[in-house]
């Protein structure tokens, strides 16, 4: 295994809508602030990966666009995945580890705010049983929500308390588009209040892998990727246990998150319901500073939220603030998709 780290993250503000931005102008703030981060150029990138959604452009193939933002010309060695931007850093990472790569731009992006995003997120449930009843990401979590009640493993007190402490460590983040003081508000489905659920919004965000000593030529203190996996549950929803992520588990394993104690988590838990499933999970207990970003629910960026959750916890290391940290990317209803990492700074990496 190649030794690959994070050396570099940067991400949009993030807001309720940008009308007057393309995505393409949404993004390229973020893909210069990486770069001049590491004083590359993107002459000196070996491979370019991207996560975004068709569908919430309403176009297709809308992501050859955002390539105006990078610069194709000349022609560069790029690839795409039709998920979140942890993805994209997971075939990114894997080039890598191929030894046809030294350096990696992973970017993602989305725009939430044009469309009725509920609506969209039904297209990724089960075609033939599921998707013609058009149970929304709302009420889908709402189910989850009311299991993990039923098992006595939360109650909705417990809910607004995982909601308001996310949004407090929020008003340190100056990307956040919710922090501080969010009032729990009505039922939007129940038992979830809109305190419960992520704000709909548009935003963007990049990182840059190096390998070896190229990364720590290229920052301080590298974050270093350990370990990463990706699992997913059964499509049918009726086949699963909503109250588990046997997924998360099973990629938290693989990647080395048992082997030593994390200090940092930062999970991407878009409803306060998730956040309690994904601590069970990967074992997470009370010492472990869970979100210090304010998670999905203080921005929730489709497409690049996952990819944040891994820059936060990078970042934390770069600064200082972390030496061992989780990072977990979610996708699909009620926790399908999970992809956990784990990162750690140079003292810890013997």
């Amino acid at each position: 295994m190649r030794d690959v780290a994070i050396v570099a993250f940067a991400q949009t503000d993030h807001l309720r809508r940008t009308d007057e931005l393309s995505e393409v102008e949404m993004l390229m703030p973020v893909l210069h602030e990486v770069l001049d981060a590491t004083g590359l150029r993107t002459s000196g990138i070996d491979f370019t990966c991207s996560g975004s959604s068709d569908y919430l452009a309403g176009r297709a193939f809308s992501f050859t666009m955002a390539l105006d933002g990078v610069g194709a010309h000349p022609p560069i060695s790029e690839s795409h995945v039709e998920m979140d931007g942890a993805w994209a850093l997971y075939e990114a990472w894997v080039k890598i580890q191929t030894g046809e790569a030294e350096t990696a731009l992973v970017y993602a992006y989305g725009k939430s705010s044009p469309g009725q995003v509920r609506d969209v997120l039904t297209r990724q449930l089960d075609p033939y049983y599921t998707a013609p009843l058009w149970p929304d990401s709302v009420a889908l979590a709402a189910l989850q929500a009311q299991a993990l009640i039923d098992a006595g493993d939360t109650d909705e007190s417990a809910l607004t308390a995982i909601a308001t402490r996310s949004r407090q460590a929020a008003s340190g983040n100056p990307h956040a588009q919710l922090s501080g003081d969010v009032p729990a508000g009505d039922y939007l489905v129940r038992p979830l209040r809109t305190g419960d659920c992520p704000p709909i919004g548009d935003g963007a965000a990049a990182v840059i892998l190096a390998a070896g000593d190229t990364a720590r030529a290229l920052c301080a203190r590298p974050a270093w990727i350990r370990g990463i996996d990706h699992r997913i549950e059964a499509h049918g929803l009726g086949v699963r246990e909503l109250t588990e992520s046997p997924s998360t588990r099973l990629a938290a394993e693989r990647a080395g998150v048992f082997e030593r104690p994390v200090d940092t988590a930062e999970l991407h838990a878009p409803f306060s319901s998730q956040e309690v499933v994904l601590r069970k999970a990967l074992g997470l207990g009370d010492e472990v500073n869970v979100n210090p970003s304010g998670g999905a629910l203080a921005a929730n960026p489709l497409m690049a939220a996952g990819l944040i959750r891994l820059g936060e916890a990078a970042a934390r290391i770069h600064r200082g603030e972390s030496e061992r940290a989780v990072a977990h990317a979610t996708s699909g209803p009620c926790l399908q998709q999970n992809l956990v990492a784990v990162l750690e700074g140079e003292s810890t990496h013997a």
